[in-house]
């Protein structure tokens, strides 16, 4: 059950792949750094930095080296800013076409299904074209399911982050598939901001800017499922050596680096109530009781090295740290991401919650099973 995850980042929908049980046999993506922690938290995947608008599927079958065994699955978030609502929402953002290649990889592969993410704001009348375009190469080989609008919060994560999905699988593949297999469990736990957070330091040292520095010590963590994919749950072949040493042996984590504030600013950020924003930076104060709403990645060196506003911790008069944004968009302990601040953040929020990602894979890891079995 081998898959290639497209325009990957940093591996948001690889974990929670590779958690649901699938082989990532490759990884691509143009982002150098991004594509650089994704080999180090997949070490024993291939990865291929290019621009996938210009790769047929044939180069990736050679590259990947599935011409003559086929894939079983392909998955990806095409990037998505052209459609966001709290981005530009600019239709004639050249990046939209992607989403049109990745589905035009897909007809070229022919896996035995598909999986792809974007933002809500494709569902508008702007992005009906591009839905339309994308789609229509997939409509004669492939049972399209309707598209499905997912809420990561409604699955055990503590991110009210929404998603849309746009699932496929090809007849005789899988057993039979409909949108209700996707609902959330009724047994999700809901998981706090407070939940979320629990066992990382609350006094983070401003200059704590070295990654070296930012290895703190973690104490006991929530119960329950998100405590165990946030220390547990590592498939074979995943995961950082080191990062996973240092957890189990030491309870260490990386990321926990700080940010200097001026008097001023602490100032203020001590008077901002939760769920309230600073009138001037806008950092908004998380909830501890409530969920995270969804964060921004900003942008990269390409479009202005624009740094996403972050929320500011519940208690502690500063912003998040890259390691409580990872614990809020549900990734574990053990993951590694950029060792500065800014391409961290980004490659957080540019992530789907693995914990999300890892129970739509799992229903159709159980399909593909179930057509096995009857077979």
């Amino acid at each position: 059950m081998t898959i290639i995850d497209l325009f990957s980042g940093v591996g948001g929908f690889s974990l929670g792949a590779t958690r649901a049980g699938f082989s990532l046999l490759g990884a691509v993506d143009n982002d150098t750094r991004a594509l650089e922690s994704h080999r180090i938290n997949f070490p024993n995947s291939l990865h291929w930095q290019t621009d996938l608008s210009l790769v047929r599927g044939d180069h990736l079958a050679e590259h990947f080296g599935f011409k003559e065994t086929g894939v079983c699955g392909i998955i990806g978030g095409p990037p998505c800013q052209g459609f966001s609502a709290i981005g530009r929402n600019d239709s004639d953002d050249p990046r939209n076409r992607l989403f049109v290649h990745f589905f035009r990889i897909v007809a070229e592969c022919l896996p035995d299904f598909f999986l792809a993410e974007n933002v809500p704001g494709i569902l508008t009348e702007k992005g009906a074209g591009i839905r339309g375009e994308a789609l229509s190469h997939v409509e004669n080989d492939y049972v399209v399911l309707p598209h499905m609008k997912l809420s990561a919060n409604d699955f055990g994560a503590p991110t009210t982050r929404t998603r849309v999905f746009f699932f496929g699988y090809r007849r005789g593949k899988l057993s039979d598939l409909t949108k209700s297999d996707f609902s959330p469990p009724s047994d999700a736990a809901k998981i706090s901001v407070r939940d979320a957070l629990k066992g990382l330091p609350k006094k983070i040292d401003p200059h704590w800017q070295e990654e070296a520095a930012g290895w703190r010590r973690v104490g006991k963590i929530c119960n329950g499922d998100f405590g165990y994919r946030l220390h547990g749950h590592i498939p074979e072949g995943v995961g950082d050596p080191e990062a996973v040493k240092r957890l189990a042996g030491e309870r260490r984590v990386s990321g926990c680096l700080g940010t200097v504030h001026s008097a001023a600013l602490s100032d203020r950020y001590s008077e901002i109530a939760p769920g309230k924003s600073d009138p001037i930076s806008k950092s908004r104060r998380l909830v501890a009781a409530g969920f995270c709403p969804t964060l921004r990645a900003g942008t990269g060196s390409d479009r202005g090295s624009y740094q996403a506003v972050r929320p500011l911790h519940p208690t502690e008069n500063r912003v998040i740290t890259p390691r409580e944004a990872a614990r809020l968009q549900g990734f574990p302990d053990w993951f590694r991401f950029h060792p500065t601040k800014w391409h961290s953040f980004r490659q957080i929020g540019n992530s789907v919650s693995p914990i999300l990602a890892e129970y739509i894979l799992r229903a159709i890891r159980t399909a593909l099973i179930e057509r096995s079995a009857n077979d």
